[in-house]
């Protein structure tokens, strides 16, 4: 088998006693790196301490991600103009914390003979949210709700 030290120098091809031997002499442990090379390739490390610091990553990689939730704002199609606003400053706020947006409109009963009308308020409330988000989905009928998808868009650099 093909050895590596520790530092990474190629010490050449040798038998697996003599490979075992010089991990047992160094105290390291002796890891098939490519085991269906020919020859297969070993390294000598400390084996423990490599496991140590890839969970130190690992976690550190999981601190510095976002999650991004899915923030759900609600109307009806006779919606009134203040109540509109109020939805629509929701959804902005949930856009500026970085939170992706899904706005449903309700049809109930005779309402579901007018989906132009819950169409048009999704069309309205993605125009007055364009300034800071992106709308991913265009506004679709499922049953007796429709819905939109917004994602906030990336935040500009203002320093040049």
């Amino acid at each position: 088998m093909r050895l590596i030290s520790a530092d990474g120098e190629q010490l050449g091809v040798l038998p697996l006693s003599d490979a075992m031997d010089k991990a047992i002499a160094e105290d390291l442990d002796l890891v098939k790196i490519s085991p269906n090379a020919n020859p297969p390739v070993c390294k000598l490390m400390d084996y423990g301490k490599y496991r140590f610091e890839q969970t130190k990553r690992d976690k550190e990689a999981k601190k510095n991600q976002r999650i991004v939730e899915i923030k759900e704002v609600r109307m009806s199609p006779g919606i009134d103009v203040n109540d509109f606003n109020v939805k629509l400053r929701n959804a902005q706020r949930f856009l500026a914390d970085g939170d992706r947006v899904k706005v449903t409109v309700r049809f109930r009963g005779r309402e579901m003979a007018h989906t132009d009308i819950g169409k048009r308020l999704l069309v309205k409330f993605a125009e007055d949210c364009s300034e800071m988000a992106a709308m991913d989905k265009e506004p679709k009928l499922e049953g007796r709700h429709m819905h939109m998808f917004l994602s906030p868009k990336p935040a500009k650099d203002t320093k040049k």
